[in-house]
């Protein structure tokens, strides 16, 4: 994890100069490179203590051993020190064009502490060209206002500080989440009012706050606005018009430039909703038929759905009916989607059940594809269809009144169809789809470069001594949980727990017996209640393969034969199954630094009956490594490893150190076998 640091530091500081937004801001000008020589020139900039920006530098090359050079005496001379390059490099200086180009003062070193920068010769002595740093010069510098100020004492923080010219960040804010239509607003005017702007919240959400508790949260001014364009911060309820909390934003902040980048888009339709920072739709009525248009900020293997609640009073994914669109290379894909579970498609007793294709149950593809690109890293799709289809699946857009709509956004499987989303509607978001004042609410996309949050650290089940095993359903723990554990994408959002644990690696001994009980569920029809099974693969989901693609795949336990040999899970047991209480939102299971808090924050379900046990025994044609992973649903496993002896020390140091877990049977062969050939060379 402090590699991936390192990368992302490495990252930033090589953005300086490039991403820059739009808003022209680029720093505090320090001036113009005086030229003595060799065509040197540009505008110099102070971007925060440590850099600086040369904007449109020149220089021709053809000095001989010339650097970047900075010191603290009175004028540029030999007594200083070389500055790396835009690299990070110390190289002799090549030859410049009217680049823009960024340099960070090495060992630490602010600028207050140096006089002068200059292209400076070694071999000459001499400067080619050169600033001056003024006396009492203060570059930028992230700035530490008050704390929030709340009349009504529904708000508390700590200080509020603005970092950089579009993030504002809020210590230790406390808020119940009682407040309704409570939203982070901005706005200009010497006090918060109705007539602001409702921004997104510290990950990418505009619909109401919840609770917080003490938290130190990140903010993001969307679109254009920079903290040099609105004039106050403030927690304001909209239903009540009134101020919870709020904050006054100096002018003429001296702070450092915005890293994001910034994506105007816009089309013709004369309405326009931002869903997310990272979302909006835009639609006009005609008739008896809507035409919509869905821009959203997603990867090149995402997805993006949109279409209407299963309930007409909240948000409701399952018993909704959406499209889903997506690009494949330069085309796009347009899907009429019938929803009636939250798992992926899936076939079970003749019957299609799950996020699966309008025509597989009986509808039809109701969408008219216009138009799809991917421009700048946003996907653009343009689609019309009838407000009310003939399709009994299709849920009618309202021709009068709100309408309640869901969308989400998410990860492709192998086969490019989508999986549990990790951006999705959780709060009500009405539209009024014939409003006849039209409005466009919806601002340029963002874009910045974002730490990776660090996963929560991997358990290793390797007591000698254990014979039986436990195994619940449970939430596959967000960013930091299944997808960084074990590199692959949750696709169901569920995860197997192994003794209360979220997919850990398993550690069992060759030719020993051994049991797991398994509550997964055991209703045919609920694709959502799986068994478990062992495999030789790591994606499960056996049931749901084609007969050419069971091929290639080595059952070990957990699966029975019919008379007429169909295969059927063995280990089918109650369901046990952690979920989230209700006052916690899944959307922050991020926000958890260690998995031990995020189980804990859990509440743990059985329901009626007993847990099915699976039986075991790994002979010695078992592979090293294989898996446990599900019935129905893919990716939802993890581990086992298949040892000769199980040295539990030895396998908690080896993951302690972040490598693989060993195989010690097999490094002891590989070892034996190197010696060998070793041994053969010596004598050759």
């Amino acid at each position: 994890m402090e590699f991936m640091r390192c990368v992302w530091l490495y990252v930033v500081a090589l953005c300086f100069g490039v991403c820059w937004a739009s808003d022209g801001y680029v720093g505090k000008k320090l001036g113009e490179l005086n030229s003595y020589h060799h065509q040197v020139g540009g505008e110099v900039y102070a971007v925060n203590e440590r850099t600086l920006l040369i904007k449109n530098f020149m220089y021709d090359g053809n000095g001989g051993d010339t650097f970047f050079w900075a010191g603290s005496r009175p004028r540029p001379g030999p007594q200083g020190y070389i500055v790396p390059n835009e690299l990070g490099r110390t190289n002799v200086l090549d030859r410049y064009l009217n680049k823009d180009i960024t340099l960070t003062l090495p060992d630490y070193k602010t600028i207050t502490e140096i006089k002068w920068l200059a292209i400076y010769d070694l071999s000459r002595l001499e400067p080619f060209g050169d600033i001056y740093i003024p006396e009492g010069f203060e570059p930028p510098q992230r700035v530490v206002l008050n704390k929030l100020s709340s009349r009504t004492r529904e708000v508390k923080s700590g200080g509020v500080i603005i970092s950089e010219s579009k993030t504002i960040i809020i210590e230790d804010l406390s808020y119940d989440g009682k407040g309704g239509e409570v939203y982070f607003w901005v706005g200009v005017g010497p006090q918060p009012h109705s007539k602001g702007t409702k921004i997104p919240d510290e990950h990418g959400y505009l619909t109401p706050l919840g609770k917080y508790d003490k938290k130190t949260i990140i903010l993001e001014l969307p679109g254009d606005l920079t903290v040099f364009t609105v004039d106050w911060l403030a927690i304001y309820d909209i239903a009540n018009d009134r101020t919870l909390g709020s904050i006054i934003i100096p002018e003429e902040l001296n702070v450092p430039p915005s890293l994001v980048k910034i994506i105007p888009h816009s089309n013709s339709m004369p309405n326009c909703e931002q869903l997310h920072k990272d979302l909006q739709v835009s639609w006009e009525v005609f008739g008896d038929q809507i035409t919509m248009e869905l821009a959203g900020q997603v990867g090149e293997d995402d997805y993006m759905a949109f279409g209407m609640s299963g309930s007409p009073s909240e948000p409701l994914m399952v018993g909704g009916d959406a499209v889903v669109v997506h690009m494949d290379g330069y085309l796009g894909s347009f899907k009429d989607y019938n929803l009636t579970s939250y798992m992926p498609c899936t076939h079970l007793l003749g019957q299609h059940k799950g996020v699966c294709y309008d025509d597989l149950v009986g509808g039809a593809q109701d969408y008219q594809e216009f138009s799809h690109k991917r421009e700048d890293g946003i996907n653009i799709f343009t689609f019309r269809r009838r407000l009310t289809t003939p399709d009994a699946g299709d849920i009618p857009y309202p021709d009068s009144g709100e309408a309640m709509i869901i969308w989400a956004l998410g990860h492709l499987d192998i086969n490019r169809n989508p999986t549990m989303h990790y951006a999705w509607s959780k709060y009500k978001q009405p539209i009024e789809f014939t409003r006849k004042a039209t409005e466009r609410k919806c601002f340029a996309f963002t874009r910045s470069e974002k730490s990776i949050p660090e996963r929560w650290k991997p358990v290793h089940l390797a007591n000698p001594a254990a014979r039986e095993f436990t195994a619940s359903l449970g939430p596959d723990g967000g960013p930091r949980g299944y997808e960084a554990i074990t590199r692959q994408h949750s696709e169901t959002g569920l995860s197997w727990y192994i003794n209360g644990y979220l997919s850990p690696d398993i550690y069992i001994k060759r030719d020993a017996t051994y049991r797991i009980k398994v509550q997964g569920g055991s209703n045919p029809m609920t694709p959502r209640a799986t068994t478990l099974i062992i495999t030789d693969e790591p994606r499960g989901a056996y049931s749901q393969m084609s007969d050419e693609e069971k091929k290639d795949i080595r059952v070990l336990a957990g699966i029975g034969y019919s008379v007429r040999g169909d295969s059927r899970a063995t280990a089918a047991g109650r369901l046990c199954l952690w979920e989230h209480p209700k006052e916690l939102d899944r959307r922050k299971d991020v926000e958890f630094r260690t998995y031990e808090h995020f189980r804990n924050a859990l509440h743990h379900e059985c329901g009626e009956g007993k847990a099915a046990v699976l039986e075991f025994k790994p002979n010695k044609s078992w592979p090293d490594t294989v898996y446990y992973n599900s019935w129905t649903g893919p990716n939802m496993g993890w581990r086992i490893h298949i040892l000769d002896e199980i040295n539990t020390e030895r396998i908690l140091a080896a993951a302690e150190s972040g490598g693989n877990s060993l195989h010690w049977s097999s490094l002891n062969t590989l070892l034996l076998w190197l010696t060998g050939v070793w041994l053969a060379m010596l004598v050759v």
